[in-house]
């Protein structure tokens, strides 16, 4: 297939966030960090059921979000019904996004359980959910080498929209972080069928557009959206808001910005974090009203969270919930939509690369349980 994919980039040493500390920041209330999350129960893989049943073996991601029904979808990036993305035998399957389905609450005793697949009734093949170039064209004559999801929010009328980033070069010798080409959104209708939209934020030359990883939560009339760089890149956290009906109208969304005296909306945005090398973040409000962030930290490699009481309030420090130790080449940590910020109720999906350093590891995702 020849597709080069994301690596993990890692350092020595955590950014200093308490020395870069902005405004929003300045006003979080100090927290002790809880105890570290842990392992509940491996998803995907090919010796696991949705192997077998659909043919989902080694997966990206496992983006979970809340359907209109109340169940949850969870999307996943580049799929393959082998371990990883060059596993023989090829041609191995190459699919994204995928999207499993799970009714099942993460806090029971036997954790996540996949229930089915979008596009497929019943047992089958799960296909991928909207179009991809796979190293060809966007169909707009853009040259594309795959499509990854970033999150997506479902409507009370059964509407989907997802965020995706259209990827340009993954990470090779030379470029070390991967490019895309820009950040679009796709829409269902059905919850199951995906359509590529003309709404899109394209990359700079410079591949340093914080808009192209996104996370977005629903709260009331008004769709949030947090972004990053691809690539996990030093750069910004952005906030954005737009409302519910107007997604696809890019001069609906409104900036979260600092004038140098204070904090409003409708301004060009200002980070809300101290620049880090973010990886893919994700934020759920939970049920309590309290707001969660998670992703992964590129210098310390290791997944953490904060909290906040709204999505325009101070965030507070960072708390490590897993790390390289735990777990050896994880990249992606997303939260639950059923989490709570009662204790070990935070249900985190991690992410896991399959070959680093020349170590092999399962490409695959499990669920681990910490606190907020």
């Amino acid at each position: 297939m020849g597709i080069n994919r994301r690596t993990l980039i890692t350092g020595a040493a955590a950014i200093g966030a308490a020395a870069l500390a902005l405004p929003q920041t300045a006003a979080a209330s100090p927290k002790v960090s809880p105890q570290l999350a842990s392992s509940k129960k491996r998803l995907t893989g090919v010796d696991m059921p949705p192997s077998q049943r659909w043919q989902v073996g080694g997966t990206d991601l496992g983006i979970a979000y809340l359907l209109e029904n109340n169940s949850v979808g969870f999307l996943f990036g580049d799929t393959f019904n082998t371990r990883w993305y060059n596993d023989p035998p090829l041609p191995n399957d190459w699919r994204s996004p995928v999207m499993l389905r799970s009714n099942i609450h993460p806090g029971d005793p036997g954790g996540i359980v996949f229930d089915s697949a979008a596009m497929v009734a019943g047992d089958g093949r799960a296909p991928e959910i909207t179009y991809n170039g796979h190293n060809g064209s966007d169909g707009a004559g853009t040259f594309e080498v795959t499509v990854i999801p970033n999150d997506a929010v479902a409507f009370p009328d059964g509407t989907h929209v997802m965020s995706y980033m259209s990827i340009a070069q993954w990470y090779n010798d030379v470029n070390i972080q991967w490019r895309t080409n820009y950040a679009g959104l796709a829409i269902s209708h059905d919850g199951n069928s995906f359509q590529r939209t003309p709404t899109v934020w394209w990359n700079d030359g410079s591949n340093t557009d914080p808009f192209q990883m996104w996370t977005m939560q629903r709260d009331g009339d008004w769709v949030y959206i947090f972004s990053v760089r691809a690539g996990r890149q030093t750069g910004p956290m952005m906030l954005r808001r737009v409302p519910v009906n107007s997604m696809f109208d890019s001069g609906a969304y409104q900036g979260w910005g600092w004038n140098g005296t204070n904090w409003d909306w409708g301004r060009p945005c200002t980070s809300i974090l101290p620049e880090s090398r973010f990886g893919e973040p994700s934020v759920r409000r939970l049920n309590d009203g309290t707001w969660v962030m998670s992703y992964l930290n590129g210098g310390s490699g290791s997944i953490v969270t904060r909290r906040a009481d709204g999505p325009d309030k101070a965030w507070t420090d960072e708390n490590v919930q897993v790390t390289q130790l735990q777990q050896p080449a994880i990249y992606g940590g997303f939260i639950h939509p059923y989490s709570s910020s009662a204790p070990n109720d935070l249900h985190l999906l991690v992410s896991r690369w399959p070959q680093i350093n020349g170590q092999s590891f399962a490409y695959d995702v499990t669920q681990w349980v910490g606190s907020v």
